[in-house]
């Protein structure tokens, strides 16, 4: 994994944990932090956290180590 999946990773968990925080809570833990939902710093994490997660899309679709060396591991049968 590399470094930019990893930092978009904690941002999508942070967005994550703000999201189950307004679901559960009605609080909304960034633009408290952050001076409002409208407010420019606010709005800069907000659109961060949307990329992190579109970043974080091609995780998903990425087959995982462990499938690719069972894979290779595996006797070719003829």
């Amino acid at each position: 994994m590399s470094t930019i999946q990893r930092i978009a990773l904690v941002l999508t968990i942070i967005g994550a944990i703000n999201w189950g925080l307004i679901g559960f809570f009605q609080f909304d833990l960034v633009a408290a932090i952050f001076g409002g939902q409208s407010s420019a710093l606010s709005r800069i994490i907000y659109g961060l956290v949307g990329i992190a997660g579109l970043i974080n899309l091609g995780l998903l679709f990425k087959p995982s180590e462990e499938a690719s060396r069972e894979e290779a591991a595996k006797p070719e049968m003829r």
